[in-house]
């Protein structure tokens, strides 16, 4: 029991700090995870064996079941957490903009970029594939938010946001894919490219979108 800020009995108890086994197996788990990243980044793949994922992580063969039932549970938690981590860096580039239209098409840029500046997670959003257009997490909601909010200001013309979310993903992954094949590629300017359709496909004049396209962006958190 503690106290509260009158010196009154509060009875919510402080939670305990991670001891050493909580600490062991959190590694442990995160480690699986990292090895299922790097297998559907690099190659894409989900059929390796559970002994290939052990090796990878350098862990116990015998402790993969301590944190999952399966393997498919495993690249299910790979991915959210790729999801997860795509959302918090987008929340850390566009954080302090306030233009809907600005930050819509800001999100669009940085997730372009991902291609050469986060490349495990840009191809592990192309290997992903439709599931990331209706995901809760990632792109999908902050896209959803953010064009109902340009809509609302009057920024954007948009009649469905579904509509609308899959519109931009299903260019979003088709860019992306055109990235890691094209190594050659200026992935800035493609990805600006993107955003200055998008904002025309939602009804912004040429001048409008192209000046939002071009503003300046934050630099992203390294890889």
């Amino acid at each position: 029991m503690s106290l509260d800020r009158q010196g009154k009995a509060n009875s919510r108890t402080p939670s305990p700090a991670p001891n050493r086994l909580d600490r062991r197996k959190a590694r442990t788990r995160a480690a699986l995870i990292a090895a299922a990243q790097g297998f559907l980044a690099e190659q894409g793949r989900t059929d390796v064996s559970i002994q290939e994922i052990t090796e990878a992580a350098d862990v116990g063969f015998g402790s993969f079941y301590n944190h999952f039932t399966s393997k498919e549970e495993l690249f299910d938690a790979a991915v959210a957490l790729t999801l997860e981590e795509h959302g918090v860096l987008l929340e850390s580039g566009v954080g302090g903009l306030e233009d809907p239209a600005e930050i819509f098409a800001a999100s669009v840029r940085l997730t372009g970029r991902l291609q050469r500046t986060h490349t495990q997670i840009a191809r592990i959003l192309v290997r992903t594939g439709m599931p990331y257009l209706t995901s809760d997490s990632g792109l999908a909601p902050r896209a959803m938010r953010d064009l109902q909010a340009a809509a609302d200001d009057g920024r954007l013309d948009i009649d469905d946001p579904h509509t609308a979310v899959a519109m931009v993903g299903g260019a979003l992954l088709g860019v992306l894919h055109l990235l890691e094949t094209r190594p050659d590629l200026d992935a800035e300017h493609v990805s600006d490219q993107l955003a200055t359709r998008l904002l025309r496909m939602f009804g912004m004049t040429r001048a409008e979108a192209q000046e939002i396209a071009g503003r300046p962006l934050p630099s992203l958190p390294s890889a």
